[in-house]
């Protein structure tokens, strides 16, 4: 028998009861809301059909929460990639009273925390008949879109009162819903935690690919590869016409589960213009594979045609940790010496990936931004480090959180950026931004609780709030210098490029002034050979005769070693020259502010999507603007002494290259480089080509990073000695 009923919400949302016959059962009806006996809910969370895509394969990832009260009582687990998710798990819910429905939440997962809301609706427990089974059929809504359909999820709920000794418990149940808000945090924070520690790395190595499938009109096509596992994604990069590709680039995911993982492969062809073709897929079956081995795969593409060969290497690491304040490594004496030994100049070749160790005390935040209509915040904050990402709890209803918790990682490049975003939770929507801060390791002071100032998404400007937060690095230098000389670790989290009128703008502006740089040396060497001024072109002519006279190839590192030492006196003189590029900061302000008009209209964007192919154009002409002039402002950053380490680092890099060229007839560098260029195939057939000087500048900061990472000057009255009291709300 099919029945309608009601559904308690403000939007009408419709839910459908198919109830099997059953002669015993009587109807909530007649029971008094104001009954004391306690009720009991047994519900099965069946599956979801033709919900709401968020990703953007044309996927979502569902998880399902259910709420009586405004407390979050169940949590399903993740299906991924699935628009019909079948869940079949089963909650048992012990009820006070029926006035509170009970609601029910839909998400799409996102390893960034920021979960995409995907329908809601409410479930009436006044119209359930008690101790009979109950099918139900939830129609998603949107409040905001009410006229959008998000599917449905089906449900079997059987509500049955309970008196006597299960009152008790329930009694039990509805104090801790009233818990103060840290132990509630604490154990959503738990549920949230799991995913975030990870037990080993697997190492990819994507050689190349064979016999491809043709999908281009010319016989030949533009492959590149994406990885996949759980919520961990890389994308190699485009190979253009050919049908056996050679990619040879690493991937690293985190592994969080100890029996592995199914890691999910695609090649596709790279269409401008269009959507781009799919060309075959494939899977590793992690849970196969041997640890501490490199296993070489050829593995056949499904739906297509070709082969990929891959390099596999699993290996066991360190898990990085949270805890409380309490529970400190580095005050661990004996801990610590054993960190400290771990890093000492001495074990310089034990596991070469293994640089540095980190610790980072989150203890509290104070003034943040009111992000609720209360006027209130349920703050949490986010700790990454590369690909390492791990949370706090949340404090419910309160600008003055107090976290007091221990994250520790280990460092595989000490040039990394350590990230502290302090998010809302809001309970309806995705997690809103109230500020954050990056913090380059190498500029961090051991063992000082700071307050940072939070910054905008861009970290170009100050929001409202602090965080004190205290770091510690310990690190071997040496281990460092060598990580600095090979490719940087990939993001597998990157926002995607989109095209900015103020980001193509700066980024213009950025490469002219780089190139103006050399336009203004040309000037200034050519009015010497016109003798614009005699005295200058006097002595240039005598510099010129000197220095071709005696002329030797070392001195070309020589020069640049003397420049570097040049600005090392002139900065611990006091006579810095380096200058705050206002102009950067500037134009990152606007973007800023075209970025909150942009989210505003967001509507509005329809002429750029309605001309795809050209915004492509248009945003490949912008990255390449910003990669020009980010090398030239990088190379500039290295002689004037941005990053104190590598600036030392290229000193020690010049002062070799001096003394093997002067030692050294050119003509045995050039063949010891040759020999090592014709037989490193032969060496190692799969080895990674890599330029050490463009990996050592990609480590250098761009003048806009070096905005993005300064350190803004608190507010006087936030201080650690002057502490206010926490508003509990």
């Amino acid at each position: 028998m099919l029945y309608s009923c009601k559904l308690k919400s403000v939007c009408n949302l419709p839910v459908t009861y198919n109830k099997k016959i059953n002669t015993a059962g009587t109807s909530n009806a007649d029971v008094p809301l104001a009954d004391p006996g306690m009720y009991q809910l047994d519900i099965t969370l069946r599956r979801g059909q033709s919900l709401a895509a968020r990703d953007r394969g044309g996927t979502s990832d569902p998880y399902v929460k259910f709420k009586i009260g405004g407390k979050e009582v169940f949590r399903s687990k993740i299906i991924h990639k699935n628009l019909n998710p079948v869940w079949e798990e089963k909650a048992c819910l012990l009820v006070d009273h029926l006035k509170e429905p009970l609601y029910i939440k839909v998400f799409d997962y996102d390893f960034g925390l920021q979960d995409d809301f995907m329908g809601s609706a409410f479930l009436d427990l006044t119209q359930l008949e008690l101790n009979r089974p109950t099918d139900v059929t939830v129609t998603l809504k949107d409040p905001h879109y009410p006229d959008h359909d998000l599917g449905i999820i089906l449900l079997s709920v059987v509500l049955t009162p309970k008196e006597g000794e299960h009152r008790e418990v329930t009694m039990l149940m509805r104090k801790s819903w009233k818990r103060s808000s840290k132990t509630q945090s604490l154990c959503l924070s738990d549920v949230h935690r799991k995913p975030h520690l990870w037990r080993g790395i697997v190492s990819i190595t994507l050689i190349e690919g064979r016999d491809l499938k043709a999908m281009d009109s010319n016989g030949l096509s533009d492959p590149y590869v994406k990885f996949r596992l759980g919520h961990q994604k890389y994308k190699s990069k485009i190979m253009p016409k050919t049908l056996n590709p050679q990619w040879r680039e690493q991937f690293d995911f985190h592994l969080y589960e100890e029996r592995g993982g199914i890691i999910d492969i695609t090649a596709w062809d790279r269409d401008a213009g269009k959507r781009d073709d799919f060309i075959g897929r494939c899977q590793i079956d992690l849970s196969a594979l041997s640890r501490e081995q490199t296993h070489k795969l050829e593995l056949q593409l499904e739906e297509g045609e070709g082969h990929l060969v891959l390099l596999v290497t699993l290996t066991a690491s360190a898990t990085v940790s949270i805890s409380d304040l309490s529970i400190n490594s580095l005050e661990d004496p004996k801990e610590r010496e054993e960190i400290l030994k771990r890093y000492s100049p001495l074990r310089i070749f034990h596991n070469l990936k293994d640089v540095g160790f980190l610790q980072v005390k989150v203890i509290r935040a104070e003034g943040l931004m009111a992000a609720d209509v209360t006027g209130k915040s349920d703050p949490f904050c986010v700790v990454e480090l590369n690909n390492d990402r791990l949370l706090t709890h949340t404090v419910y209803k309160n600008l003055n959180p107090e976290w007091n918790k221990v994250f520790t990682f280990n460092i595989k490049d000490i040039h990394s950026v350590l990230e502290v975003t302090v998010y809302d939770e809001d309970r309806d929507r995705s997690a809103d931004f109230l500020g954050k801060v990056a913090i380059p390791l190498l500029s961090i002071q051991n063992g000082e609780q700071k307050a940072y100032v939070l910054k905008n998404k861009q970290l170009t400007g100050p929001t409202k709030g602090v965080i004190y937060l205290e770091i510690d690095v310990i690190f071997n230098a040496v281990k460092a210098s060598l990580r600095t000389l090979i490719p940087k670790e990939q993001k597998y989290i990157e926002e995607e490029n989109r095209l900015s009128k103020q980001l193509l703008l700066r980024n213009f502006i950025r490469m002219k002034r780089c190139v103006m740089v050399l336009v203004n040396a040309a000037y200034y060497i050519n009015s010497c050979f016109d003798w614009d001024s005699p005295a200058r072109s006097l002595a240039a002519f005598v510099l010129f005769l000197f220095v071709v006279w005696n002329f030797e190839l070392y001195m070309i590192p020589l020069v640049l070693l003397l420049l570097l030492t040049w600005n090392y006196f002139l900065i611990i003189s006091g006579k810095d020259n380096r200058q705050r590029d206002t102009v950067v900061e500037d134009m990152l302000e606007d973007e800023e502010e075209e970025d909150d008009k942009d989210d505003k209209d967001s509507e509005k964007k329809g002429f750029i999507n309605k001309i795809y192919a050209i915004q492509e154009v248009c945003i490949s002409v912008q990255n390449i603007l910003d990669e020009v002039a980010s090398f030239g402002e990088r190379i500039k950053n290295t002689f004037n002494w941005t990053i104190p380490f590598l600036s030392w680092l290229a000193i020690v890099a010049l002062c070799a290259f001096t003394v093997i060229l002067y030692f050294i007839p050119l003509r045995y560098i050039v063949l010891v480089w040759g020999i090592n260029k014709f037989t490193k195939k032969l060496r190692s057939p799969y080895a990674i080509d890599n330029n050490e000087l463009l990996d050592f500048l990609s480590r250098v900061p761009s003048d806009v990073q070096v905005v993005q990472y300064q350190e803004l000057k608190p507010d006087p009255s936030h201080s650690p000695c002057k502490r206010k009291k926490n508003n509990l709300g």
